[in-house]
Order: structure tokens, then sequence, then C-alpha cells
């Protein structure tokens, strides 16, 4: 996108401002293992508030395209149908946190629960509170965004994510492309 001279603005959640920083450091440290589902709803909710009013919204009216590493969807499959928390009262909370922005488009990365948290061991990655979750969580979690695509199957792509990352990459990169064909 960069290459076409579009100006992007990467980010990701929890996180991508400061403050959402620091909220992510408190949500996803495995020593808060007494951290309730609703404190933990409320804090990936208040780094969405600060990240959408600091960074997304203004450069959304800045003309940017802004690719964020998970979003509001996140928080209705881990805390609703991973948690088991209101899906309905998630839904108020994330239109209060994001004052209704919502992506253009949203890619699922899907991948067998099992092989993704292989490979996050694998690749020595960071693993988070969630991530040391059990299986059964995982899947709930997984189902949950099948679920959520199923409801706006306009707004979501579909990306197998079993397969080489290069394979991965170009399936991302053609799904971008296409919607900014789409809306231009």
């Amino acid at each position: 996108m960069r290459e076409q001279g579009l100006e992007v603005v990467q980010t990701r959640e929890p996180g991508g401002t400061r403050i959402g920083d620091q909220i992510r450091q408190v949500v996803h440290d495995v020593k808060n293992e007494e951290m309730s589902s609703r404190a933990e709803l409320l804090l990936y909710s208040a780094s969405r508030a600060q990240l959408v009013s600091q960074l997304i919204r203004p450069a959304l009216a800045a003309g940017k395209i802004v690719l964020c590493d998970r979003y509001a969807d996140s928080t209705l499959a881990y805390q609703g149908y991973g948690r088991g928390l209101d899906l309905d009262a998630l839904k108020l909370v994330t239109q209060f946190a994001t004052g209704g922005l919502q992506p253009n488009l949203t890619l699922l990365l899907d991948l067998d629960v099992e092989k993704g948290l292989s490979r996050r061991i694998e690749g020595e990655e960071e693993m988070n509170r969630l991530d040391l979750e059990a299986i059964s969580f995982h899947k709930r979690v997984r189902a949950g965004y099948h679920q959520l695509l199923g409801a706006e199957p306009a707004r979501w792509v579909l990306i197998d994510a079993d397969r080489e990352i290069t394979a991965v990459q170009q399936a991302i990169q053609q799904a971008i492309l296409k919607r900014l064909t789409i809306n231009d």
C-alpha cells in the first residue's frame, strides 16, 4: 500500500498508545491470575477507547489507512464466547469505547487451536495470560470468531493460516488490495 502512495498507520490492541501499552502490560501479565473477566473486559475496552481517540480517528480524518492487529471483535470472541460474558453487554461497552467506529475490513487468520499455540511456543513468542488458558477456551474463541464472520460476511475475509507464511502474507495483501479497489 505504501508503494502505491497510500499513507498507512499500523497499530495493535491492546496498546498502540502510551496509555494503551501500560494497560497491555497489566492485562497480559501472567502474574495477574486473579483478574476477573469483567476487569479484563474493561481494561481491553479502556485501551481501545484511548487508541480510537488518540490514533485511529485522527488518522482516518487525515485520509490515512489504519491497519490494526486486533480490534473490537476480539472482545466479543475472547470475553464473550471465550469467557462467557453477555454478548449484548459487551456490544454496549464496545460501542461506548469506540464511539461506534467499525472496520471496513476484518481479516480472520484461521488456524487449528493446537497448531496456533504450538507455533507461538516454537517461535518463542511472548505467552500472555490468555495464551495460557485451556484449549477449550481457545476453541470457544475460534468458534466465536466464526460466528462473528457468519453474522457479517461482507466485512470479513477468512484467511487460511495453515500455510507457509509467504502464502498467508500474499492472501492478506490480496484481500486488502481487493477491498481498497472496491472502495475507490
